[in-house]
């Protein structure tokens, strides 16, 4: 299979063109045009079309560098798996090995999937430079394969290389919690995992006063804005990568917490906004709410602006 995703091709027989956004089999692949529609077709069908850049391929830096660096800055952390939305296709999102060290970097991906292996990519990596090694599609976390990094480091310099680096493991969820950070080198947003992190060294001291602390005198609860919009995509910027339970449960949270805070600081009324949906939401909230004895009275917000999708809790 010649196509990657991410890659633009046209078809051969109409006149149609877009991206590749799934590899179906050895012989199909999925094709998403501008309307947003995905379509199989058989790879002999269609042909590449050049000159389009996926996102950090812009200024690549050659992987061959002599430059003498000053060992006082010389730098030997920051080893990254990036990951980036194609600006094209939002669904399918590449991986970039970011090398933001002195050294020269040697490096294969493997994927491992039951009883199965595939080499993705090897090569060098120069220092300061970022290289995509890998795409998949977003919606496909959770079928995402194990990956299987091998680097080394290298440097003519007399300066001593770092311990190669072997990360075997499974991309999980909780790996892309939290806000997208400005990726190094690539100068977009993404989602950064360092692959040279230091090991873990637990002070045995520092663990035993843990155990001892006493705890906090109270808790400060910031007071909420009148209303509170529990959509997930206002909570989470990872939430395309949690299942229907887990953003369940965030929502949950988050209506506990502003419900509690709105109570402190004795707020005569919070409307919550959760959406219409499948109503399963709004069926926890009204549960939640029927129990607790600091809520006078709760009805659907104003229908004119929120039609059935908010909640309107008057408090004691």
């Amino acid at each position: 299979m010649k196509y990657k995703l991410g890659d633009f091709v046209r078809f051969v027989d109409e006149k149609m063109e877009g991206f590749v956004t799934r590899i179906i089999d050895d012989q199909m692949i999925g094709v998403t045009g501008d309307d947003d529609f995905e379509i199989p077709v058989l790879a002999s069908k269609v042909t590449s079309v050049h000159g389009y850049e996926p996102a950090g391929t812009k200024g690549k830096v050659d992987a061959v560098n002599e430059v003498q660096i000053p060992a006082a800055e010389f730098q030997t952390k920051g080893v990254y798996l990036g990951l980036v939305n194609d600006p094209k296709v939002n669904s399918v999102v590449h991986f970039y090995l970011i090398n933001d060290t002195s050294y020269q970097l040697l490096a294969a991906l493997t994927t491992e999937k039951p009883s199965s292996y595939k080499g993705e990519f090897a090569g060098l990596a120069a220092p300061k430079s970022a290289t995509k090694i890998y795409s998949a599609q977003l919606a496909d976390l959770q079928l995402w394969p194990k990956f299987v990094f091998n680097i080394t480091f290298y440097t003519p310099q007399n300066i001593k290389p770092a311990d190669p680096i072997v990360f075997n493991d499974k991309l999980k969820a909780k790996d892309f919690s939290g806000t997208k950070k400005k990726l190094p080198l690539l100068n977009d947003l993404g989602w950064l995992i360092q692959l040279d992190e230091p090991e873990l060294v637990i002070d045995a001291q520092k663990l035993k006063e843990s155990f001892f602390k006493p705890a906090e005198e109270k808790v400060e609860f910031v007071k909420p804005i009148s209303e509170v919009d529990l959509h997930i995509e206002k909570l989470r910027d990872d939430h395309l990568f949690l299942q229907s339970s887990e953003i369940l449960n965030i929502q949950l949270q988050y209506f506990n917490k502003a419900l509690d805070a709105a109570i402190v600081h004795q707020l005569p009324e919070i409307t919550f906004i959760h959406g219409a949906g499948n109503g399963v939401l709004r069926h926890e909230l009204h549960k939640a709410l029927s129990k607790n004895n600091k809520i006078q009275t709760f009805m659907d917000a104003r229908k004119e602006k929120f039609g059935y999708g908010a909640t309107k809790v008057i408090l004691k």
